[in-house]
């Protein structure tokens, strides 16, 4: 294997690695995304549950 091939094996590995890295970054910040979305409406729908309490003590 000549200097050249090496130099090119070299360069397609570091690609390769490179786009993993970017893929797993993109999966990360989606997750992120889908937690965050997750915990908001979480607290949307306790806010609504304590309005909602509050209402039926003031019904009441």
């Amino acid at each position: 294997m000549g200097m050249k091939d090496q130099f090119q094996d070299k360069s397609q590995q570091f690609q390769q690695q490179a786009k993993q890295k970017a893929e797993q970054a993109k999966e990360q910040l989606q997750n992120r995304g889908r937690r965050q979305r997750d915990e908001d409406q979480d607290t949307e729908r306790m806010r609504r549950d304590d309005e909602d309490r509050l209402n039926e003590d003031y019904d009441a």
